[in-house]
């Protein structure tokens, strides 16, 4: 599909269109995006095929066919993607198709079991629409996120397990004797064991404004959306080594990036903030606290400051800014099954269990993760093993109960 032309045809404040930009930036999918409000030509082609109609999204794809408003259902399809799992019941289900759900699922699928991974966005998680991995074992050159979740992707498959995207998964419990999941679209799947392992999103500043521009202005993935704003300048909001490598990144298309920072230094590794102050294009502005994001014409135009130690506010006016400042757990579906902590992410014991016997927790989702790729995969790894023990016991347990039941008829 990365070869696909398509081309959407929407506009900034469009709360649909920004779900569309997002969803496709999720799966890896090209597209070019017109904006009709700026271009008459692209508002005269929507009005042609809806025959004088100007509803948007207006999605047109290589061959000519076209989706009017779409929900991320109809694009799924569209794109040729697994929506609907093809079993009832599964040894093992993940929930989450990053690398850590994956790993997981290549693991027990190796060993035999019938593994089910069903995924909210794009397979890969966050690792696949990286710009590029520089510390993951085995790529000295480093890696693009794309082909790392590419790679990942295709080793599950080789092992038989059963890929799911663009199916959120809203409910995670026990019945009739079985684990189940049930998704948005109203499926519910059961299985021996499930694995939460939907991982963690990008925190948001919760400053006004925030909220009536993202999409049109306020962004929280440079990958996806870095790319237009081609020859303008952005801003960087964050201090950690996402904000300065995506800073990196965004200067492969801006002139200028520049890294609003709150603290008096940057709390990435050495060799991101090395990256960073030796590259000219990138500037950084310490003691900078984002308080207020203003626009006209429902785009952001101006970025209100206040430095953290003069108390002193300032207006910026980048093109757009991009948001890194720390992750949120995905947890809240599974508050029900699993005990959280104060902060969201889900408690386990050693073993990755939950406090529900049978479901497990690993990744970033996890209290006690590192938050670090490599340690992603291998809390994968330990998972699948935990895993392994738990339904081997539960193959006896089965056992038992069969064997019992014939010695009493």
């Amino acid at each position: 599909m990365a070869d696909e032309n398509i081309t959407l045809y929407g506009t900034d404040w469009c709360s649909d269109c920004k779900r569309s930009k997002k969803f496709l930036g999720e799966q890896r999918v090209q597209y070019k995006y017109i904006n009709i409000e700026d271009n008459q030509e692209g508002q005269a082609f929507v009005q042609k095929v809806q025959n004088g109609g100007l509803t948007i999204p207006t999605i047109v794809f290589d061959d000519g066919s076209l989706l009017i408003e779409p929900t991320n259902a109809e694009l799924a399809a569209k794109l040729g993607l697994n929506t609907q799992a093809q079993c009832e019941f599964y040894d093992l289900i993940v929930v989450g198709g990053g690398p850590t759900g994956l790993t997981a699922a290549i693991y027990a699928a190796r060993d035999g079991y019938d593994v089910l991974v069903i995924e909210r966005s794009g397979l890969g998680g966050q690792a696949g629409i990286t710009e590029r991995l520089d510390n993951y074992p085995g790529f000295p050159e480093g890696v693009t996120g794309a082909e790392f979740a590419q790679r990942v992707i295709e080793q599950s498959k080789r092992f038989g397990v059963e890929l799911l995207s663009a199916q959120n998964v809203v409910r995670v419990g026990n019945d009739r004797g079985a684990h189940f999941v049930e998704t948005e679209d109203g499926h519910t799947y059961r299985a021996n064991a499930v694995l939460i392992a939907t991982g963690s999103t990008y925190k948001r500043l919760g400053v006004p404004g925030e909220e009536d521009f993202i999409g049109a202005g306020v962004h929280f993935c440079a990958t996806c959306d870095g790319p237009f704003y081609r020859g303008r300048e952005v801003a960087v909001i964050g201090s950690g080594n996402s904000a300065v490598e995506e800073a990196a990144f965004l200067t492969r298309f801006c002139p200028k990036v520049t890294i609003l920072a709150r603290g008096s230094q940057l709390s990435a590794s050495k060799l991101a903030i090395d990256k960073a102050t030796s590259t000219p294009a990138i500037e950084i502005r310490y003691n900078t606290q984002v308080v207020e994001f203003k626009g006209n014409n429902h785009h952001l135009d101006t970025v209100v400051t206040k430095n953290t130690q003069t108390g002193e506010t300032e207006e910026l006016h980048p093109a757009g800014v991009f948001v890194f400042i720390g992750l949120a757990p995905n947890s809240q579906a599974f508050a029900d099954s699993a005990k959280l902590d104060d902060q969201g992410f889900i408690m386990t014991g050693i073993d990755f269990q939950t406090s529900t016997e049978g479901i497990f927790a690993a990744g970033d989702v996890r209290k006690g993760s590192t938050k670090q790729l490599v340690s992603a995969a291998g809390e994968g790894a330990a998972a699948a093993i935990a895993i392994r023990e738990h339904l081997r016991g539960h193959d006896a347990h089965t056992m038992e109960n069969a064997l019992a039941a014939n010695v009493s008829r």
